[in-house]
């Protein structure tokens, strides 16, 4: 990644900004890999199968795919899908349209424990919705009262 020089300098009040959003992306991030080791997977494992739920239009990916989504190289997801496959939590499918291609798809099993999992992440950013949606509307310099939320939630304002 290349950074580009900016022509501004950033007021305290944005580095603020920043390290707070910063440091609530690590509390989510924290908050679900401890839930996803309480429920006997690693956080790597968790996203993987995330991935392959929350894939675009379809309910089976690649291994490229996969790679690309969890921003891994491609001979690290291959071990990551040989462990997720021996755990029984994916399965390898004959691709749709070329049956010489491997897709990924969940198990039962797979598809139990990441709808439990889900739900708790979906509880979790309810909560902290509130907050993310402060810190972006401070990073993006809008008037919070003016501006429509960016995650839209229907639980009341709380802090954390």
């Amino acid at each position: 990644m290349k950074l580009m020089a900016s022509k501004q300098t950033l007021t305290k009040a944005e580095y603020e900004a920043l390290a707070e959003f910063r440091y609530a992306l690590r509390q989510f991030q924290h908050f679900s890999e401890n839930a996803a080791r309480a429920a006997g997977l690693t956080p790597q494992h968790h996203q993987a199968m995330l991935a392959i739920k929350g894939f675009p239009g379809r309910d089976r990916i690649t291994v490229g795919e996969l790679a690309e989504r969890l921003q891994i190289r491609h001979h690290s997801a291959v071990g990551l899908t040989d462990r997720l496959v021996a755990e029984r939590y994916v399965r390898r499918v004959p691709g749709r349209e070329d049956r010489r291609q491997v897709q990924l798809a969940l198990t039962s099993r797979g598809e139990t424990i990441l709808e439990k999992l889900s739900a708790a992440h979906h509880e979790e950013l309810q909560r902290m919705g509130p907050q993310i949606n402060r810190l972006l509307m401070r990073l993006r310099g809008a008037d919070s009262s003016h501006s429509k939320p960016i995650i839209q939630d229907d639980a009341p304002d709380k802090e954390i």
